[in-house]
């Protein structure tokens, strides 16, 4: 008599079919990319480089020449070499990624990706793409902003290919509810945008003074055209409603008005992944807007008073990193919901 098989345990790999994940060599062949660009710059090259102040509005004659990065004999250490030596540890990383794959592995290279999202401000990507109509835009800076973004998210691919996983292992297709704290987190990232961000520039679009001086509502006017306005009020509260999909059903399961998909389990990545990156950006953002007014309140920029005024516009930096805070603990929560659904039918 012989033995059969046993199916009750299955040996963990961190590739499948002993093959190195093609996600973690992509993600490698970006990182040498990008080194190699920023090295380009540091010893001398312009070329897709720009000297453009993001946050200061340009000429069409400045934007065009990058505001004169021809001309720049060396740049400042966080654009040149220290950017280069960043990109290094990249490389490193996403290296590891391809000959070890593993937990180290995989922490890295989240840890790389939710950088290199930060580093993009996909938030402003939006809007600076809605604000382009008719606007001299800076295209190598929305360029290289794309191409970090882009990077991101093929950096963090690789981070989920590379985490070790069993083989053979049935996945259940049950759907799992989400406890009280979850439910509770996502409401939070669905009101903040909406009652925060929506409603308030809705008004201003309006014209009303909600929480806004009169000269700052009449800049509003001013700078925004319709497209962008469309854009601002429309795409948070968006994201937002889709935060309710972490805690819902319809997170976990296509509904069935979804044309093909109904019922079909939902990948756990499609939710993931969009809903990591919005939160590292706007926290980052938040984070960012927070420090700017501690620093123009330190040095005597601006004062409480001046806050106070325009308080709807101020709490907007607060917003953002309340936003973020709240849809990475939703995004979290979602991670070890499903998570703990697809390793359930393990023996």
């Amino acid at each position: 008599m012989t033995d059969t098989p046993s199916t009750a345990t299955a040996p963990r790999s961190p590739t499948r079919g002993g093959r190195r994940p093609a996600l973690a060599v992509a993600a490698f062949v970006f990182a040498d990319a990008y080194a190699l660009l920023r090295l380009l710059w540091a010893t001398g090259s312009r070329w897709g480089y720009t000297a453009c102040d993001r946050t200061v509005e340009q000429t069409a004659e400045q934007v065009a020449t990058g505001c004169g990065a021809a001309r720049l004999d060396s740049l400042p250490f966080w654009s040149g070499w220290g950017a280069v030596g960043l990109c290094a540890a990249l490389v490193v990383v996403t290296a590891l990624g391809v000959v070890r794959p593993g937990r180290t592995a995989a922490a890295g290279l989240w840890v790389s990706a939710a950088v290199l999202v930060a580093l993009s401000f996909p938030g402003h990507l939006v809007f600076q793409f809605a604000a382009a109509a008719g606007h001299p835009t800076d295209w190598r800076d929305l360029a290289d902003r794309v191409v970090l973004l882009g990077g991101g998210l093929l950096v963090a691919a690789a981070a989920a290919s590379a985490w070790p996983r069993a083989q053979g292992v049935p996945r259940r297709a049950g759907v799992r509810p989400a406890p009280g704290w979850l439910r509770g987190w996502a409401y939070a990232g669905c009101a903040l945008p909406l009652l925060g961000w929506t409603v308030p520039h809705t008004l201003w679009l309006l014209g009303v003074p909600f929480g806004i001086p009169a000269e700052m509502l009449a800049k509003v006017h001013e700078d925004i055209s319709l497209p962008m306005g469309i854009a601002l009020c429309a795409v948070p509260a968006l994201g937002g409603l889709l935060t309710l999909g972490l805690a819902g059903r319809w997170g976990q399961e296509f509904p069935p008005w979804v044309p093909v998909l109904a019922g079909r389990r939902v990948p756990r990545l499609l939710a993931l992944v969009p809903a990591g990156v919005v939160s590292v950006a706007v926290t980052s953002y938040g984070l960012i807007g927070v420090s700017m007014i501690v620093t123009a309140l330190a040095e005597g920029q601006t004062t409480w008073a001046g806050l106070a005024s325009a308080w709807a516009v101020t709490g907007t930096e607060v917003l953002f990193l309340a936003w973020g805070v709240a849809l990475g603990v939703a995004t979290l929560g979602y991670h070890l919901l499903t998570r703990a659904s697809s390793l359930a039918g393990r023996p």
